[in-house]
């Protein structure tokens, strides 16, 4: 049985004239005349009789809102619905309603869309302008309202054997490589070629993606893992100023690893990080936890808590999601702090504080200025201070500075960061090193296609169709789910029971339990999901948000899953720990991935760079000059008119700093509250009163950047 509900907003409580001058102004279309938004919700096996109660408890406020029969008249109609498979949130939340309101709504299935009415002289152009600037092919398309059949659920084909992979010559190797669109290299592609070659056997597909996941730039880090080789220097006070500080790092390095130094090569990780080993090898940073599992920075604190004095740890973490970002705003930057969260949440950390940094182009930008296979600056910054704000505001994170920088440079790529801090009474966090025998749970959100390929996509070079071909790599957010996960994990009992945790971020199964231990038997049939049809590879690489995999006891799994299910929280035993050292996936009675951890912790083949000569900057097109004038006043005026200068209250008031009642500075300060604070500072979240507080900051300058990176 199906039944359609079409809600509006009464005219008092519409938006109607502000969304009509915006796309009326946005788009050139001087013909439009009123715009109007309607929610349509298609209801699937719904009690008749229990209609009405739905529509007025859940679908409709009855203030606000009026139900119709049928869409209004209008001169151009359009409904937008999301992708197939594509995580709903309106849907979602409105099912998980109706069954709290009766248990016979348990089999009703909810889908969502919105209908867009457009009234005015609306030609084929503009009804295309129209078209082009509200379906983001990346998660939506039109909907046919003829069409009131619910989506069907395919069976998943078997998993292919690629027969003959191992047999390719160079020329075929080449030609496979760029026939499935891998985001590994050719050198990675004949790495794993001569590892089947030793096992025996042909690869399946499951195995490919696997690997293409494992071992992308998101995951491992391998474009910073290149070995540098001939490294010079410009003759100049710059090349000078490297040398220098060259000199200083190899020295560091000798340091730190004694003889062993000659053998390792150059790579931008370890400019990046021998600073902190050498200060870590010469006696600083004791306070700083090492372990295993770490997926944020930890360091140990003295807290005061009602006059007593106890070692907590405190953990920070800032995630980009500058690609997803890019091409799906909303999506990417909801999960870009939501990734966030869950890093130092896995490590049992609870998350108080945040903050919130990206770079866009001009959003002032015209449409008709947008660059081929890119969307507009404006649905980009609007939609990505949207999606970040929604997705903390449900959580429920306070986030104490929200900073947006402009330069022309991210008209090429959009900067999306998120910065969290988090923190827990140490006695409550175990690290200890799975066992065989050791059960791996799954716990909150089901796995569905968003995010398959995410991992790779970000790590792949972009081009003018990337927009249309990533549509399934933006994962969807669930912030409630995730909000149920940080109160699971606040629960000491729960807490200390977990030997090793991953969160499920990019590379889905495969990654975040696949790091888990060095032998796991993975059964990817006890994987909950959000409906049925799903592939043994969707099951494996599937970046589905709100996932927690937890190493645990065996005779623990009984209470783990009671303090799980309190929270309204699935637990499911999906592997288990393993003696051998070989990460195994079963499904459907077949063995799809069966992978040995040498190979797996290989990372693929080794990059070398050679010839590495960094670009001297010119000295006259510093932005560090200081122009002198005598018109000071004049030119005071035109920095203040310049967008880095323009006043962002309006975007901070979209997110919530006030979340837990523990913000020392206000985002904005001064007598009249318009003074933007040059950092966010918060209380530890103790259950007692406390004195104790963190400071995050930041600092970035992007014409510096963009004009010399070493000096940015």
């Amino acid at each position: 049985m199906h039944q359609r509900l079409y809600i509006e907003k009464r005219p008092e409580y519409a938006d109607d004239h502000a969304l009509t001058e915006r796309l009326k102004t946005r788009l050139d279309l001087a013909g439009l005349q009123r715009v109007r938004r309607l929610a349509v919700y298609d209801l699937y096996d719904c009690p008749a009789e229990l209609l009405d109660l739905a529509v007025s408890r859940v679908f409709t406020d009855p203030v606000t809102d009026r139900t119709r029969d049928a869409l209004p008249e209008a001169d151009y109609t359009l409904v937008i619905e999301p992708l197939p498979g594509q995580y709903d949130q309106r849907a979602d939340s409105a099912g998980q309603c109706l069954r709290l309101l009766d248990d016979a709504f348990a089999p009703t299935v909810v889908t969502s869309a919105t209908a867009w009415l457009f009234e005015g002289n609306l030609d084929d152009a503009a009804r295309e302008k129209l078209r082009t600037h509200l379906i983001n092919p990346i998660d939506s398309r039109e909907k046919n309202l003829a069409d009131t059949s619910l989506p069907p659920h395919h069976a998943a084909s078997p998993v292919p054997r690629y027969d003959g992979f191992r047999a390719l010559d160079a020329d075929g190797l080449a030609a496979w490589h760029a026939a499935h669109g891998l985001a590994m290299t050719p050198a990675d592609l004949a790495h794993i070629q001569r590892y089947y070659q030793a096992e025996g056997r042909d690869p399946s597909e499951t195995e490919i993606r696997v690997l293409d996941t494992y071992w992308s730039d998101h995951c491992r880090h391998t474009t910073f893992a290149t070995q540098l080789h001939d490294i010079c220097f410009p003759d100049s006070a710059f090349g000078q100023a490297l040398a220098a500080d060259y000199a200083d790092y190899r020295a560091q390095r000798e340091a730190v690893y004694g003889e062993a130094a000659a053998a390792r090569p150059d790579t931008l990780m370890e400019l990046a990080t021998i600073d902190a080993k050498h200060r870590r090898a010469t006696g600083g940073l004791q306070d700083v936890e090492v372990s295993a599992e770490i997926n944020a920075c930890s360091v140990y604190v003295d807290v005061d808590e009602d006059g007593k004095t106890r070692p907590w740890l405190l953990q920070f973490k800032n995630e980009t999601h500058n690609h997803p970002t890019e091409i799906e705003p909303y999506g990417g930057a909801a999960t870009c702090i939501g990734g966030a969260i869950r890093d130092p949440l896995s490590g049992r950390a609870y998350v108080y504080q945040a903050m919130r940094i990206s770079g866009s182009a001009d959003p002032r930008e015209p449409y008709a200025a947008t660059l081929p296979g890119k969307l507009p600056q404006a649905v980009i910054a609007e939609g990505a201070a949207a999606g970040a704000s929604s997705y903390g505001n449900q959580i429920g994170l306070a986030t104490g500075q929200i900073v947006e920088y402009y330069h022309e440079g991210f008209k090429a790529k959009h900067m999306e960061v998120g910065a969290v801090v988090a923190a827990v009474p140490a006695e409550n966090v175990r690290r200890d090193t799975p066992q065989a025998g050791d059960l791996v749970l799954l716990i909150g959100g089901a796995t569905g296609r968003d995010g398959c390929g995410g991992a790779t996509g970000s790590s792949r070079a972009q081009h003018t169709d990337s927009l249309h071909e990533s549509a399934a790599e933006v994962q969807k957010g669930n912030p409630p789910e995730e909000r149920k996960l940080q109160r699971l994990y606040r629960n000491p009992d729960f807490a200390r029971r977990i030997k090793r945790c991953n969160d499920f971020g990019a590379g889905g199964v495969a990654v975040a339990i696949g790091e888990l231990a060095d032998g796991l038997d993975i059964n990817l049939d006890a994987v909950p999901v959000k409906y049925q049809g799903l592939s043994g590879t969707e099951l494996a690489i599937s970046e589905s948000q709100e996932r927690m995999a937890i190493v645990i006891a065996a005779e623990d799994l009984a209470v783990m899953q009671a303090h799980a299910a309190a929270e309204n929280l699935d637990a499911t035993h999906v592997a288990t720990v393993t003696a051998d050292d070989t990460l195994t996936m079963r499904w459907q009675g077949d063995t799809i991935v069966s992978l040995k951890r040498s190979l797996l912790d290989s990372n693929g083949a080794e990059n070398h760079q050679h010839g590495v000569a960094p670009a001297e900057p010119d000295p006259a097109a510093s932005p560090l000059n200081i122009t002198k004038t005598d018109n000071w006043v004049d030119a005071l005026k035109t920095q203040l008119a310049s967008l880095a200068h323009a006043d962002q209250k309006g975007l901070g008031d979209r997110f919530d700093h006030s979340v837990g009642a523990s913000c020392v500075l206000l985002p904005y300060g001064g007598k009249h509250q318009r003074t933007p604070v040059e950092a966010s500072v918060y209380q530890l979240p103790t259950d007692g009163k406390t004195h104790t507080a963190s400071i995050l900051a930041h600092g970035y300058n992007p014409a510096v950047s963009a004009w010399s990176p070493y000096h940015g």
